[in-house]
């Protein structure tokens, strides 16, 4: 039995055969490009060159979720992909030939985040089986400029339901209609979430790009442990419009690729008309171009946690001192504990307000946070097997009225001591940008016994809005460490520009090793 995207793959060719004969072809005497784990730099000068073309690319893609996603190594990164993809991409192809190029991204696929409106044949779930199968009646802004941009959208990743924010006790990577999302570099551990899908599926090669969404950690934790680029931009740089929410005071969506350049790539294509005002430049320019900063903050508060975190700051301390840079070394990385609970109570207090409003507004299968909560425990055998709704039931408990207040001063506490602790470093000391390692390694998924989750550095920029930016730069044995670079509020040019630096000196994405146990390497 030939599965469904093999069935796809095989009528998408065949109906447009007679749309590909005499188009789309690599020109005579032009040795094909192989699409296998390429970047977007690569893309763009074979699709210049004629050597590849965004079919080709597709087919590589769909391809490859055909035999790894749920067989072969079984990542389960993507829930559905898009059954137009092809078509799509054909129709860019015809148009680069006719000299019509929308922009840098043209032709190239890029995967989303099933908490991501989109108004086509795909369904904008957030991976809850409350909401399978609903088709939106438009499009996330920001998947409209991706679109407008010439993004061929090639499917929808899965993610930790309700981006991870259902139950207290959670497994990352797992939802009710994907299931649990596999770590490529070791099969029995965790991708972290809540875009888990979306990093996975970049580190496996299912995709060029993808997009996840952070509230905390959200894109740098799945970015760190499956060792690629993710970035959480400025708070407001990306449009939040038809991304099913937690909470707009930290909701983000943001890009998530193998490479620094391609997320940037990503990201000039994503972020509002004011935000590429307010970067002053193309930041994929910035991303190629040399870092002008004189002092880095470099934390290394976690270099006893693990052998490999501290080699890697090792690294990272060498490679900016020898580009004359000044290196502020800090063995702290402590918030304060009323931070926290401050930012929890924005986020339930959010959760009920925004989710109901969207539910509302996209007219979706499930009315209310109340109607999720009684589809789970109606379905609780299999809904509520895993771990509970915690969050969902904290969140419909709060007046909305009554509670303003108390809202309305954690938000601007919590958000106040995010910025007093990295103005410390960003203003005080006059930090180009704070450097320090983004999660620990990645650890087994349950119910396989092991280390669990150790540590994660997203708070600061996640509350304050702050941008950051996480890549590859280290390991511990075959786990992947991100390093992460914050930096003042729209200050992406510069991040990516050091971010491209340590790249090359201390970093970059290394091929998934698809191990099936710690014990294989």
């Amino acid at each position: 039995m030939k599965s469904a995207i093999q069935l796809l793959i095989g009528a998408s060719i065949l109906s447009l055969t007679a749309l590909l004969s005499g188009c789309s072809q690599e020109p005579e005497g032009i040795e094909p490009a192989d699409p296998a784990w390429t970047s977007a730099a690569n893309v763009q000068q074979q699709f210049e060159d004629g050597s590849l073309t965004s079919v080709a690319l597709v087919e590589h893609y769909l391809e490859e979720i055909e035999r790894n996603n749920h067989q072969g190594h079984d990542i389960r990164a993507i829930i559905e992909v898009n059954p137009k993809a092809l078509e799509i991409a054909a129709e860019l192809d015809r148009e680069r030939e006719l000299g019509v190029i929308r922009g840098p991204l043209h032709g190239m696929p890029v995967v989303l985040k099933a908490n991501i409106a989109t108004a086509d044949d795909m369904a904008t779930t957030a991976g809850a089986s409350v909401m399978a199968g609903f088709i939106t009646a438009e499009d996330a802004f920001h998947v409209q400029q991706l679109r407008n941009a010439g993004a061929v959208i090639l499917g929808k990743a899965n993610l930790s339901e309700w981006a991870n924010f259902r139950g207290a006790n959670s497994i990352s990577g797992w939802s009710g209609i994907g299931g649990q999302t596999r770590n490529p570099h070791v099969l029995t551990h965790n991708p972290c979430g809540s875009s888990a899908g979306s990093g996975a599926a970049v580190a496996a090669d299912f995709s060029l790009l993808a997009v996840g969404t952070e509230t905390d950690g959200s894109i740098m934790c799945p970015a760190s442990v499956n060792g690629v680029v993710g970035v959480k931009p400025t708070r407001s740089s990306v449009s939040g419009h038809g991304i099913i929410p937690i909470a707009a005071a930290q909701d983000i969506a943001g890009p998530m690729a193998r490479h620094v350049y391609d997320t940037a790539l990503l990201l000039d294509a994503m972020a509002t008309p004011e935000a590429k005002t307010r970067f002053g430049t193309s930041l994929a320019s910035a991303a190629q171009s040399e870092f002008q900063g004189e002092t880095i903050v470099l934390v290394r508060a976690y270099d006893e946690r693990f052998t490999g975190v501290q080699e890697m700051t090792d690294r990272v301390a060498d490679a900016i001192r020898e580009q004359g840079i000044n290196v502020i070394e800090v063995m702290e990385w402590n918030l304060p504990n009323q931070l926290y609970a401050d930012e929890l109570e924005v986020l339930v207090y959010e959760f009920q307000r925004d989710l109901n409003n969207w539910l509302a507004d996209f007219d979706a299968p499930a009315a209310d946070m109340q109607a999720v909560i009684d589809y789970n425990l109606a379905n609780e055998d299999t809904e509520l097997a895993l771990f509970g709704q915690e969050y969902f039931e904290q969140a419909i408990a709060i007046d909305l009225d009554t509670d303003s207040e108390s809202y309305q001063n954690a938000l601007a506490n919590s958000r106040q001591l995010a910025e007093q602790h990295l103005n410390r470093y960003l203003v005080d000391l006059g930090a180009s940008a704070i450097v320090m390692p983004s999660y620990g390694p990645a650890w087994p998924t349950p119910p396989l016994e092991g280390p669990g989750y150790s540590f994660g550095t997203s708070t600061a920029a996640a509350v304050s809005g702050y941008p950051s930016i996480t890549l590859p730069a280290g390991a511990e044995g075959p786990l992947p460490l991100g390093l992460s670079i914050v930096g003042m509020p729209w200050s992406e040019a510069q991040l990516f520009s050091l971010a491209s630096l340590l790249e090359a000196e201390v970093g970059g994405f290394k091929q998934p090793a698809f191990l099936s146990s710690l014990e294989e390497n």
